[in-house]
């Protein structure tokens, strides 16, 4: 038997609805990273510390948790903009070519404090290394970089 679309939305918006609650309530949560779009900065798999933010406190090079579209996205900050109920942050992926769209003050929901992978945790990066920014050009300009790029990284750890 195979889930239903609508069944799979629904469970999706539960799961997020769960986790905008346990942020606004806990302070923290923990998420499991599926997607490549912060290679190499977080890779698939990688598990976050969120924590919840005021808004003064989030800056240009912090990774953020924000929701758009019935989705969540984990991206790095670029710039603030505009100011008041109006401000909003502008957003892109290392692996990214383009900036998001602008990202509502109030769609933010918290930032990045504690990468965990392969048992070691750390605070990631504010700015990217040479050869990150490299990796992250490769994966942004063709699926298929960051797919070998991924694949490699699993190899190599599974050795």
């Amino acid at each position: 038997m195979t889930a239903s679309p609508v069944r799979d939305r629904d469970a999706d918006s539960a799961k997020r609805e769960l986790a905008r609650e346990s942020l606004r309530l806990c302070g923290t949560i923990r998420l499991k990273v599926m997607g490549w779009s912060m290679l190499p900065s977080i890779w698939p798999g990688d598990t976050l510390t969120i924590e919840s933010s005021k808004w003064d406190d989030v800056s240009a090079g912090e990774i953020v948790l924000y929701e758009r579209s019935r989705g969540f996205f984990i991206h790095r900050v670029i710039e603030k903009v505009g100011s008041g109920e109006s401000a909003a942050v502008r957003t892109r992926g290392d692996a990214m070519p383009h900036a998001d769209a602008p990202v509502p003050r109030q769609d933010v929901l918290g930032t990045v404090r504690i990468v965990s992978r392969n048992g070691k945790s750390f605070a990631p990066a504010k700015n990217l290394r040479l050869g990150d920014r490299l990796v992250a050009s490769l994966a942004g300009r063709w699926t298929l970089a960051a797919r070998l790029v991924v694949g490699l990284r699993w190899v190599w750890q599974a050795s």
